[in-house]
């Protein structure tokens, strides 16, 4: 846990988090497909909408375009637009495990001010808000969760330009939009034709691929039209293709949950996955390069994306071969906290501990809610580089937690509280409080990692980050620079080595023929 204590992480993350960062107002809800104008606070709402693709406005645009045909064909819904309304944490992963697209806010009101995330008045600040969807008729929902039908809808096939029955629906849609008052938002593309949305969201890191725009990769592009929703990921480049066409202004967002298997969170509301708007665009797609002077939230999410799916793909046999850390990562960044950590509350660690319950007092309960495994302090974290390095030496701890189990990592949080309020600040304690050792083996390898990682990136000779504490990271750079693999270094991290003579012994019982170069060094480091 780098440079952080648990109790101030968790009682900033649930007390405060807001910016002054400046919004785009766009009374029209018409967005422009610079993100830099677009809000990334909370979305306000306008007037309700009608929704053109309503089995009633459907029904309506086509008697009339098609009067003689109107009476005797029968729309039946192709979806249903619903919301669910989750009272924890298992009733939301029900819904998405269900395979359910959600969106917090409703998709038939104007938008006043474009933003991130959106709260239900209605609903209490320490609740899930509304959770809206649109699935095909006939899907049955998880039992047990509250849900309203808000809307049966026709959303035409998307083959089906002119049908069998030799209806033009394209010119349905036009007409349903246009009777409905929404005929401002039908923008046939310039191709003329129907298109499928298409694009590419980039990054820049001026220390990095010649400062060149790169990919940013395996983030969800969201997009919809009222009820007509669609959404693809980012390839490994940022190229991004829509499954489903458009006739109409739509929509744009990033989702931050990444096809690797981790989220980063949260808008400020208890959803595991943030979302950054990129306002309406043009049927053809939006593209979007990202830089240091993009806004805030937006940059801090690509780069932490970006360093989470390199990461993972790292961990493979063909490079570090380490374990992965576990699927379904949560990942919160905080722009007001220096202080990072890997407590992977919500892959179990420490949530029955005592400890953690006194600390937390009053927020124990909505704590429990939704609960990082990783958090971001980016106070001080400026560019893509501090950023990355933050990232990785998270990451770094959630493989070893991948490999060594809660247990372990419970005493490691303990001690991490513990020798913090202790010391009066000193993150790390002294070394000699109980439990240290666990500290020791799991920051000298996060460090190592961290500073070996951003070597490769970034060239130049390894930094030193973390040997100016008490542990020695420079222990496995020894070992990295004789010979030693990352993978045989990870290798020796099981659950038993939970102190640097532990980690001596593991070390020697599986290299046993380089035992001289391993007393060598713990000689040194002792």
């Amino acid at each position: 846990m780098k440079r952080h204590h648990y109790l101030l992480s968790l009682l900033v993350i649930l007390a405060c988090g807001c910016t002054d960062e400046p919004f785009y107002e766009d009374p029209y809800g018409d967005g422009v497909s610079s993100v830099d104008l677009v809000g990334h606070e909370e979305i306000i709402l306008g007037e309700k909408l009608e929704d053109p693709y309503s089995v009633k406005n459907i029904t309506k645009a086509l008697a009339n375009l098609y009067p003689t045909k109107g009476d005797y064909l029968d729309i039946n819904p192709t979806n249903v637009y619903v919301r669910f309304l989750p009272k924890n944490d298992e009733q939301y992963k029900a819904l998405v495990d269900a395979g359910l697209e959600l969106i917090d806010h409703p998709v038939d009101y104007a938008i006043v001010q474009e933003g991130d995330y959106y709260h239900d008045p209605e609903i209490g600040e320490d609740s899930i808000t509304w959770q809206y969807t649109v699935v095909p008729s006939g899907t049955r929902f998880p039992e047990g969760i509250r849900y309203e039908v808000l809307d049966d809808c026709y959303i035409p096939n998307e083959d089906d330009t002119k049908g069998a029955d030799g209806i033009d629906w394209s010119a349905v849609e036009k007409e349903a939009f246009r009777i409905t008052g929404n005929e401002a938002l039908y923008l046939l593309p310039t191709k003329g034709t129907k298109m499928h949305p298409e694009g590419r969201i980039t990054i820049e890191d001026d220390r990095a691929n010649g400062g060149k725009p790169f990919g940013v990769a395996g983030v969800k592009v969201s997009c919809n039209t009222f009820v007509k929703f669609s959404s693809a990921y980012t390839d490994r480049d940022g190229y991004y293709s829509i499954p489903k066409s458009y006739s109409s202004k739509v929509r744009y967002r990033l989702v931050f949950k990444n096809k690797k298997g981790f989220a980063i969170g949260f808008n400020m509301i208890l959803i595991p996955a943030s979302m950054s708007t990129m306002g309406r665009g043009t049927p053809e797609g939006v593209s979007l390069n990202v830089t240091r002077e993009s806004e805030g939230k937006l940059f801090r999410r690509c780069v932490v994306n970006n360093a989470g799916y390199d990461y993972f793909e790292r961990c493979g046999e063909n490079d570090m071969d380490i374990d992965a850390p576990p699927s379904g990562l949560r990942i919160w960044i905080f722009k007001p906290l220096k202080v990072s950590s890997a407590v992977m509350i919500h892959h179990g660690a420490i949530l029955s501990d005592s400890l953690i319950q006194g600390l937390l007092g009053e927020y124990g309960p909505l704590a429990q809610i939704f609960l990082p495994d990783i958090t971001i302090g980016a106070k001080e974290a400026e560019d893509y580089a501090s950023l990355y390095a933050l990232t990785v030496h998270e990451f770094a701890h959630a493989s070893h937690f991948a490999k060594v189990g809660t247990d372990y990592w419970n005493h490691f949080i303990k001690y991490m509280v513990e020798s913090f309020i202790a010391s009066g600040g000193v993150t790390y304690g002294n070394g000699k409080e109980e439990d240290a050792g666990y500290c020791e083996v799991g920051e000298m390898w996060a460090y190592f990692l961290e500073s070996v990682m951003y070597q490769e990136r970034y060239g130049g000779s390894a930094p030193s980050f973390g040997t100016s504490w008490w542990f020695s990271p420079q222990i496995f750079h020894y070992l990295f620079e004789r010979g030693f693999t990352r993978s045989e270094i990870f290798a020796a991290l099981t659950p038993e080595v939970h102190s640097k003579s532990s980690l001596h012994e593991s070390l020697v019982k599986l290299y046993p023929d380089r035992k001289t170069t391993i007393d060598q060094v713990f000689s040194r480091y002792n």
